[in-house]
């Protein structure tokens, strides 16, 4: 009503800082992910044990993430309430790519190297990713997935959530980046925008876009949850190469990324 449109104008009022950007994923208008599905879905978490960023699984000892995440995941939940330390938490080597410096220049990637394969079953499956360069169509639908907010100014949700998003022009993405004086990165989806009525806010990037059957994007920023500003992925299909570069040398070199 009108009252939730005043307090949202006000809130984009008092964010003040025109060129900040969120990092993340709050689910909005959400609906809970069933058990049996997306068990492909990791909480990447910190040394304390708190959820900070999603990601998902790619093969039994490869998720992939944001580079901007931290370094532990967990598999084979979908309640953060129930985590069993000693089945679903693993140590990772963190690659994170080379060229990542911020998440407004791109780049926005990160393989985890599992400390041990997964044991995959009814609880852990991986997700595919594209077979190699792809481009998405404008206005398809996917999915967002993650453990983020419900609400600007909630906190993270135990229950995993998904939404459905609108695959947005990448020329009209650039565009309204660049009226709030961003250029957009190269190798990015744009979801969104139009008043969207669900997508991601804060809290959780490095959750998978999914399209189809394959996770295409990253979750990576957007415009402290302006329905208006497109969200924007890393797209998965430009990093198809580096992945597979990536998972060959970590075998051969014994856990280091170069």
């Amino acid at each position: 009503g009108f009252f939730d449109r005043l307090l949202f104008l006000l809130h984009i009022l008092l964010l003040g800082e025109i060129r900040k950007t969120t990092h993340g994923t709050e689910i909005i208008n959400g609906k809970k992910v069933p058990d049996r599905l997306m068990l492909y879905v990791a909480s990447v978490q910190n040394n304390k044990g708190q959820h900070m960023c999603g990601g998902f699984l790619i093969s039994e000892d490869f998720v992939v993430t944001a580079a901007h995440c931290d370094k532990l995941v967990v598999l084979g939940t979908h309640n953060l309430e129930k985590v069993d330390d000693g089945t679903m938490r693993y140590n990772v080597t963190r690659c994170k790519h080379p060229d990542f410096n911020s998440v407004a220049s791109g780049n926005d990637i990160m393989l985890l190297k599992l400390s041990k394969k997964v044991q995959l079953n009814n609880k852990v499956q991986p997700i595919q990713i594209p077979k190699g360069e792809m481009k998405v169509k404008d206005k398809a639908k996917c999915r967002v997935v993650g453990w983020g907010y419900t609400r600007a100014g909630g906190k993270v949700s135990n229950v995993l959530e998904m939404a459905e998003v609108t695959l947005t022009n990448r020329k009209e993405c650039k565009t309204k980046w660049k009226s709030l004086k961003l250029d957009l990165p190269n190798n990015v989806i744009c979801a969104g925008g139009h008043n969207a009525k669900a997508g991601f806010c804060k809290g959780d990037s490095g959750g998978p876009l999914v399209c189809g059957a394959t996770a295409a994007g990253i979750v990576s920023f957007n415009r402290e949850c302006d329905p208006n500003i497109p969200n924007v992925y890393t797209d998965v299909s430009k990093y198809v190469s580096w992945i597979k570069k990536i998972q060959a040398v970590i075998h051969l070199h014994f856990h280091k990324c170069s």
